[in-house]
Protein backbone atom coordinates (compact mmCIF):
# COMPACT_ATOMS: atom_id res chain seq x y z
CA UNK A 1 0.00 0.00 0.00
CA UNK A 2 0.93 3.37 -0.69
CA UNK A 3 2.15 5.42 2.71
CA UNK A 4 0.72 8.55 0.55
CA UNK A 5 -2.52 7.14 0.23
CA UNK A 6 -3.94 8.83 3.19
CA UNK A 7 -2.81 11.90 2.21
CA UNK A 8 -4.80 11.40 -1.80
CA UNK A 9 -8.27 10.55 -0.16
CA UNK A 10 -9.75 14.03 0.59
CA UNK A 11 -13.40 14.76 1.41
CA UNK A 12 -13.66 16.59 -1.85
CA UNK A 13 -12.56 13.78 -4.01
CA UNK A 14 -15.01 11.35 -2.44
CA UNK A 15 -17.75 13.73 -3.46
CA UNK A 16 -16.32 13.87 -7.37
CA UNK A 17 -15.94 10.01 -6.97
CA UNK A 18 -19.80 9.25 -5.73
CA UNK A 19 -21.12 11.65 -8.64
CA UNK A 20 -19.50 9.69 -11.80
CA UNK A 21 -22.15 9.09 -14.30
CA UNK A 22 -21.81 5.45 -15.73
CA UNK A 23 -23.86 6.95 -18.80
CA UNK A 24 -20.62 8.97 -19.61
CA UNK A 25 -17.45 7.16 -17.39
CA UNK A 26 -14.55 5.76 -19.65
CA UNK A 27 -15.00 2.10 -19.09
CA UNK A 28 -11.39 1.87 -19.49
CA UNK A 29 -10.83 4.22 -16.13
CA UNK A 30 -11.97 1.56 -13.89
CA UNK A 31 -11.10 -0.98 -12.08
CA UNK A 32 -12.30 -4.90 -12.16
CA UNK A 33 -13.13 -5.77 -8.46
CA UNK A 34 -12.25 -9.26 -9.36
CA UNK A 35 -8.51 -8.02 -9.32
CA UNK A 36 -9.14 -6.52 -6.05
CA UNK A 37 -7.28 -8.01 -3.10
CA UNK A 38 -8.68 -7.52 0.50
CA UNK A 39 -5.14 -8.12 2.91
CA UNK A 40 -7.13 -9.30 6.41
CA UNK A 41 -3.82 -8.95 8.10
CA UNK A 42 -4.31 -4.92 7.56
CA UNK A 43 -5.67 -3.14 10.84
CA UNK A 44 -9.39 -1.74 9.49
CA UNK A 45 -8.45 1.34 8.67
CA UNK A 46 -5.62 0.47 6.59
CA UNK A 47 -7.90 -1.96 4.45
CA UNK A 48 -10.25 0.63 3.70
CA UNK A 49 -7.10 3.01 2.47
CA UNK A 50 -6.25 -0.22 0.42
CA UNK A 51 -9.17 -1.06 -0.95
CA UNK A 52 -9.79 2.73 -1.95
CA UNK A 53 -6.33 2.83 -3.70
CA UNK A 54 -6.67 -0.10 -5.52
CA UNK A 55 -10.79 -0.18 -6.92
CA UNK A 56 -9.75 3.81 -7.25
CA UNK A 57 -13.72 5.07 -6.71
CA UNK A 58 -15.91 2.94 -4.79
CA UNK A 59 -18.50 4.39 -5.95
CA UNK A 60 -18.18 3.21 -10.11
CA UNK A 61 -16.37 0.37 -10.97
CA UNK A 62 -16.13 -3.06 -13.05
CA UNK A 63 -17.74 -6.69 -11.74
CA UNK A 64 -16.76 -8.62 -14.69
CA UNK A 65 -16.23 -6.08 -17.62
CA UNK A 66 -19.86 -4.85 -16.03
CA UNK A 67 -19.98 -1.04 -14.94
CA UNK A 68 -21.33 -0.89 -11.04
CA UNK A 69 -22.59 2.00 -9.46
CA UNK A 70 -23.14 2.40 -6.22
CA UNK A 71 -24.78 4.52 -3.85
CA UNK A 72 -27.10 4.75 -0.80
CA UNK A 73 -30.48 6.38 0.66
CA UNK A 74 -30.41 5.46 3.91
CA UNK A 75 -29.25 7.30 6.87
CA UNK A 76 -26.05 6.85 6.59
CA UNK A 77 -24.10 6.49 2.99
CA UNK A 78 -21.39 4.82 1.86
CA UNK A 79 -20.66 8.58 1.17
CA UNK A 80 -20.91 9.65 4.43
CA UNK A 81 -19.02 6.64 6.55
CA UNK A 82 -16.08 7.10 3.88
CA UNK A 83 -16.44 11.24 4.73
CA UNK A 84 -16.36 10.35 8.27
CA UNK A 85 -13.67 8.54 7.75
CA UNK A 86 -11.46 10.57 6.25
CA UNK A 87 -12.37 13.49 8.56
CA UNK A 88 -10.81 10.92 11.48
CA UNK A 89 -7.73 10.44 10.11
CA UNK A 90 -7.04 14.06 8.85
CA UNK A 91 -7.03 15.07 12.54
Amino acid sequence: MNRNTEKKITIEKLREMAQTDIRTVDKATLVDIKDVKIKPELPEHLRVLDYIEQIKNPYCYLDHGIIVKISFEEKCSIEDALIHYVKSIER
